[in-house]
């Protein structure tokens, strides 16, 4: 499968290049936002095209164009504020989602936040990344596309251990970016994934297994 990943330079988004990169099964397009990143990614090995979420979706179209998949794992990052994150984490996701049907994309795959479709339980965090996430993800589910939304909780930058809980509703706790990362990937030729969003969180079932029983 031909994958296509929006937010390639960032934490996820870098082991989900690379896992792709290696896999027998997948190619990988990374998309990022300035030449030096582009450049940087070349001389790995890995495809990369320039593109910009506050563009327009006709660019993110061109860019996308030939792919049989989206991988969307961009955000804006915990130091900008709330109008960054309305442009990329709404906007930037919604224009993608816009971009993927356009360029006639079949999958696409979104990095959400756990408990994003629950606003009871957003508690504490800053209200405007969980309206962000939970706006994005409902306008990829009223897409055309063959969707999965994965909704992490708490990241952390450890080894993965391979093993994941995941359901349709989790307490906040935490899981290894490698492990998003695995099972964003996983989840791509997983059947039982397609238009099904679900928490995930460290736990004690293989990754694989855990997708077959959501």
């Amino acid at each position: 499968m031909k994958v296509f990943v929006i937010g390639a330079n960032g934490q996820i988004g870098k082991h989900i290049v690379s896992m792709l990169k290696d896999s027998k099964e997948h190619t990988v397009t990374a998309m990022v936002r300035k030449e030096a990143q582009a450049e940087e990614l070349k001389q790995a090995g890995v495809e990369a095209v320039i593109a910009n979420l506050e563009g327009s979706a006709n660019a993110l179209q061109e860019a996308m164009a030939g792919s049989e998949a989206v991988i969307f794992t961009a955000g804006s990052g915990a130091s900008t504020g709330a109008d960054k994150t309305m442009l990329i984490d709404l906007d930037g996701a919604i224009k993608s989602v816009e971009a993927a049907e356009q360029a006639g994309v079949k999958r696409f795959v979104m990095v959400s936040a756990l408990q994003a479709h629950n606003r009871e339980n957003w508690g504490g965090t800053p209200s405007h990344y969980y309206v962000a996430k939970h706006y994005a993800d409902r306008a990829l589910m009223n897409s055309g596309l063959t969707y999965t939304i994965v909704r992490p909780g708490g990241l952390l930058n450890e080894p993965g251990t391979g093993k994941v809980t995941a359901a349709e509703n989790l307490e906040m706790k935490t899981i290894p970016r490698e492990d998003v990362a695995r099972t964003v990937i996983e989840s791509l030729n997983e059947s039982n994934t397609h238009n099904t969003a679900f928490d995930l969180l460290s736990g004690e079932t293989k990754i694989a297994d855990a997708l077959k029983n959501i």
